[in-house]
């Protein structure tokens, strides 16, 4: 049976009415005009910096300046490369009308800010070395980036409404919606509250329950389209399914705490020996955020301890703890082909799947698709196809036009910040819970 490719413009409302998130674009941001996109980056720079005002009020202007993370970047750090990124790509890119077919290595005129290319340009300026750098105080760092946005704006306005005229403005919006939502990751870990300004503070309760077979077939992974697409979602190539059977939701606490009260963080064969390594390392019994009490389990919220709800899906889980459950459960993850078709047939054929309230780890290794050519930004996809996990849907801290069925994320295999969990998919015919293949067992 041939699985039915859809219309993108038409897929994207529905799969985000299935998400139980408002839909309020008529089309996905990837393909919206001038108006729609300076309203949100409007309204995404508000959101940014009442956010940036949280970690003032929780932090103090000193706290901004937190303790070094290998994961973490500073605050004050990150706002200013925020508006250093929008800047170098639209009002100093002198080739930005091009789109993907931009010189990267134009010249560029100066920036707004002295030595803005030495302190932000995270290409060049390592994670460690931005906690020595001598930064623009709070104040500076907002004007820079007022005076960044007027430029944007002000271009937004002159330019024309092709794909290639306002890809470098949907990409600023859409790496500023990153960012807002590692800063939910970085509240979470440092365990405050940012305020009115978070999308949110945790996933709902799942609705959907239960499997879905899922007839096999050729599915087209990937894009080929028009609007914006990333780099690597570029270049659709067929892919054959069998017939599997998959998750209608994430798993949710309900099903993982079973794991950790019959020892499966003491067995060590329903792990990798990567996973294992990793689970000795952390002297790791139960997930990250959450702990037991002698009135049940409690889960960690932005520095609040709450009764943990069983019926929300399960997050802060590394992809070891995933693929620990599911070969204690005698399931397997599904690989991104499968996730994606999934999600797509959902919305076409109104089938409960829901998907965008914890990022989802896949058996998927993050590789280039066949064919695959980096887009002006070099470094978003070409420096991370080094084995690491694709992750598919988005969190409850996800921009809500951020989300979209295509869309591939990529984190290491141990990162317990990420708002992440999973979902599983039956084993295939033969195929054993307990086999190593791990993460690169599936493309």
């Amino acid at each position: 049976m041939q699985i039915e490719e859809l219309n993108m413009d038409s897929v994207i409302p529905a799969v985000e009415s299935g998400v139980r998130s408002s839909a309020t674009l008529p089309i996905h941001v990837r393909h919206v005009g001038r108006e729609a996109l300076q309203a949100a980056l409007m309204s995404g720079r508000e959101q940014l910096l009442a956010l940036f005002d949280g970690f003032e009020s929780a932090l103090g202007r000193d706290g901004l300046r937190i303790g070094f993370d290998p994961v973490l970047n500073l605050p004050l750090w990150e706002l200013g490369h925020i508006g250093w990124f929008e800047e170098y790509w639209l009002s100093r890119n002198p080739d930005r009308q091009r789109g993907v077919a931009c010189d990267p290595g134009a010249s560029r005129a100066a920036s707004a800010l002295p030595d803005a290319d030495k302190l932000y340009d995270s290409s060049n300026v390592l994670h460690a070395q931005r906690w020595v750098l001598d930064l623009p105080g709070v104040e500076a760092t907002r004007g820079y980036l007022a005076e960044v946005r007027e430029s944007t704006l002000c271009l937004l306005h002159d330019s024309g409404e092709s794909d290639g005229e306002l890809y470098f403005f949907r990409l600023v919006l859409l790496h500023e919606d990153m960012h807002r939502e590692a800063w939910h990751f970085m509240a979470q870990h440092l365990g405050v509250d940012l305020g009115l300004a978070m999308v949110g503070r945790a996933p709902k309760p799942i609705g959907a329950h239960g499997e879905w077979l899922v007839a096999g077939g050729v599915h087209a992974l990937g894009y080929d389209g028009g609007g914006f697409a990333f780099d690597n979602e570029m270049r659709a190539h067929p892919v054959a399914l069998d017939e599997y059977s998959i998750d209608r939701a994430p798993v949710s606490w309900s099903r993982f705490l079973p794991f950790i009260r019959s020892g499966g963080y003491e067995t060590e064969n329903l792990w990798t020996a990567a996973g294992w390594a990793w689970r000795r390392r952390q002297e790791r019994t139960h997930p990250v955020h959450v702990r037991p009490t002698e009135r049940g389990w409690q889960q960690r919220r932005f520095g609040e301890w709450v009764a943990l709800d069983p019926d929300t899906p399960a997050l802060h889980l590394s992809a070891h703890e995933a693929e620990a459950w599911c070969r204690w459960a005698g399931r397997r993850l599904p690989s991104e082909a499968e996730w994606e078709a999934a999600a797509l047939q959902a919305a076409g054929q109104n089938e409960p799947f829901e998907w965008g309230d914890v990022w989802e780890w896949t058996a998927s290794p993050f590789v280039p698709y066949a064919g695959f050519a980096p887009h002006p930004y070099r470094d978003y996809s070409q420096p991370w196809f080094d084995g690491r996990p694709v992750l598919r849907g988005g969190s409850f801290a996800t921009a809500q036009h951020m989300k979209h069925p295509r869309y591939r994320n990529f984190f290491a295999a141990d990162r317990t910040d990420v708002f992440a969990g999973f979902r599983s998919c039956t084993l295939m015919q033969g195929q054993s819970p307990l086999s190593d293949g791990g993460l690169s067992s599936a493309l």
